[in-house]
């Protein structure tokens, strides 16, 4: 029995015990693929990215692959375990975010830096040129099928508008990953950071006042009801920030798969997988936004004039960035001055 086979032995146990949510075949499949995420199953990238793609690949593969997926972290773990976990094959596949293990994958993680989106396709597109141009060796003992981004963060409050950079004194906030955080932090506020999954309990509870997030994560949250006012850059500027992402494959597990069978694969990911879950984020976006003026909450502008005056702030966090990629043996004037231009240019 090859590793593969017994992986899909094991993988169908596990995945009646567990009860995933998974695409059915018509069929016994010759390989299980297991993919792990950490949003529940309601979530956007579950039902319109995940599901969409599994089948895609069932019907591509004649029903030779089946792609079992797995939310909420069902396979055990945190988030920031999810690389690791692809790695040592607890699964097959998993979606990660680069900023739950700071500066372990920093090129990965360099569009995370504060402005460093327009939109989420385009940087989605920028993102996977940037890692196949500096990022090749940066997921040892992986493959990466797609690197995406979600579009730019909006500030989400439980009752004060933030519009200046004096409304940031005194406000404890939720930071989207360190870069951020330092960002905030130079205006005023007070930043924790934790995974978005155990951010409710945090609003809900007032430890803290707000959060830096785009509109898509408002519907898998509710966060319309723990919130009471968005505020959102004024459109054409560059976003706050924008998160990066990882969709990582297991090395071992793809290299025993068929040479017909690695071809579906990768047929169905690379950059133009990750330029369709971009355009699928930027839909994310506008419906998360909905949400929120259903609730009737408050949707408030940040001037464009008032962004431009906390872009300097970032240049300290720019050079820190740079040194950080310098001491990972590589040119992190060259990786930001790349990243930039891929943005500038559309992608």
């Amino acid at each position: 029995m090859t590793r593969i086979t017994r992986r899909a032995a094991l993988a169908g146990i596990g995945g009646a015990l567990a009860a995933p949510a998974f695409v059915r075949r018509a069929r016994a499949a010759e390989v299980t693929l297991r993919l792990s995420h950490f949003l529940p199953p309601v979530a956007p990238m579950h039902t319109k990215v995940f599901e969409p793609w599994a089948k895609q690949v069932m019907d591509a593969s004649s029903g030779a692959i089946e792609v079992q997926i797995f939310p909420a972290m069902q396979l055990g773990g945190k988030p920031p375990q999810l690389a690791d976990q692809a790695r040592q094959g607890v699964c097959d596949i998993a979606w990660t975010l680069p900023v739950y293990t700071p500066d372990r994958f920093p090129v990965a993680e360099t569009m995370s830096l504060p402005f460093m989106v327009t939109n989420a396709e385009k940087g989605s597109v920028a993102l996977h040129q940037l890692m196949e141009e500096f990022g090749k060796d940066e997921y040892k003992g992986l493959k990466p099928l797609a690197f995406h981004m979600h579009d730019g963060g909006k500030l989400h409050m439980r009752d004060t508008p933030i519009t200046s950079a004096a409304d940031f004194q005194g406000k404890r906030l939720r930071a989207p990953n360190q870069a951020t955080g330092e960002l905030l932090a130079a205006m005023g506020a007070e930043t924790v950071f934790f995974p978005v999954t155990e951010m409710v309990v945090g609003l809900s509870n007032g430890v803290i006042d707000g959060c830096c997030l785009p509109y898509e994560v408002v519907p898998p949250f509710k966060l319309q009801e723990l919130t009471t006012i968005s505020c959102e850059p004024a459109a054409g500027a560059r976003g706050l920030y924008a998160n990066t992402f990882a969709i990582v494959m297991n090395q071992g597990a793809y290299d025993g798969l068929s040479d017909d069978l690695k071809k579906v694969i990768d047929d169905h990911t690379g950059p133009e997988w990750s330029r369709a879950i971009g355009r699928n984020f930027d839909e994310f976006e506008a419906f998360g936004r909905g949400m929120v003026e259903k609730q009737g909450n408050r949707i408030v502008e940040i001037p464009a004039e008032e962004i431009a005056r906390w872009r300097p702030m970032a240049d300290p966090i720019y050079a820190k960035w740079t040194e950080k990629l310098d001491a990972a043996g590589h040119d992190g004037a060259a990786i930001l001055a790349r990243a930039n231009a891929l943005l500038d240019a559309g992608a």
